[in-house]
């Protein structure tokens, strides 16, 4: 049976493809009326602005296989940060590794505007934003086109219902292995411990190499010197005494 369309598809016919909820999120910001509305004003200045951000990418899938000749001008290897906000940690890593290459994505343009508007402040020039969906990725980049994967703090869909949301379920981690180099490294950084083992659980079930993990991160020698880099989120976890868990996997 055909589903019926919705009232924005109705409303907007040209409009259909997944990429395209891009575009209604964006239009859905003029919608704010009454106390949101200077908060609505400074998102459409964002969004606007991001069409001129030369390290921001929407909607450009010719960059699939192509990061590095296009955007980096470099052969260095590829590392992403998925659902990355404010890209605090890509841009984190970008300061600490100039040789290497980053990419924040995110669906949220007023997030990502912070990150790339701070990474053209500071010039790093190794790092880029993307603006699309995770399951999207596939799109964007060829088999082996990128070498790491960190995955941080990521909505832990507490549902039962929707733990094919989960950033670490296993229809999501068959998206990583389209597009990660052969014994590439995945980070998976959490508070939530029904995430944490979910996650254990699905890599043990899909066969991945679990190299290393912990449920109290902090609490031993870190194996990685950028695991002491903090996002504003895990801040705020360790300030209410939660733990963090951390996994480092390959997928097989």
């Amino acid at each position: 049976m055909k589903a019926a369309k919705s009232e924005f598809q109705r409303t907007n016919p040209n409009l259909c493809g997944a990429d395209d909820l891009i575009r209604l999120n964006d239009l859905t910001v003029h919608n704010k009326i009454g106390d949101t509305e200077v908060m609505s004003k400074k998102k459409l200045q964002r969004l606007a602005e991001l069409e001129t951000f030369p390290n921001v990418f929407q909607l450009q899938k010719e960059l699939q296989g192509n990061w590095n000749r296009l955007v980096f001008k470099n052969s260095n290897p590829i590392t992403l940060e998925l659902a990355c906000g404010k890209g605090e940690y890509s841009l984190a890593m970008a300061r600490k590794f100039p040789q290497r290459n980053f990419i924040g994505i995110d669906i949220k343009g007023a997030r990502i505007w912070r990150g790339a508007k701070t990474a053209m402040d500071e010039q790093l020039i190794n790092v880029a934003f993307l603006r699309t969906y995770i399951d999207h990725l596939p799109e964007y980049f060829l088999q082996d086109e990128v070498e790491e994967i960190w995955i941080l703090f990521p909505d832990p869909y507490v549902k039962k219902s929707k733990e094919n949301k989960r950033l670490t379920s296993s229809s999501f981690l068959k998206r990583y292995q389209q597009i990660i180099k052969t014994d590439g490294l995945v980070h998976l950084k959490t508070d939530d411990n029904q995430l944490f083992q979910f996650t254990l659980e699905t890599l043990m079930q899909q066969g991945a190499k679990i190299i290393f993990r912990t449920s109290d991160l902090y609490s031993e020698d870190l194996p990685d010197e950028i695991l002491n880099e903090k996002t504003f989120y895990e801040k705020m976890h360790l300030a209410n005494k939660k733990t963090i868990k951390y996994v480092k996997f390959i997928l097989k």
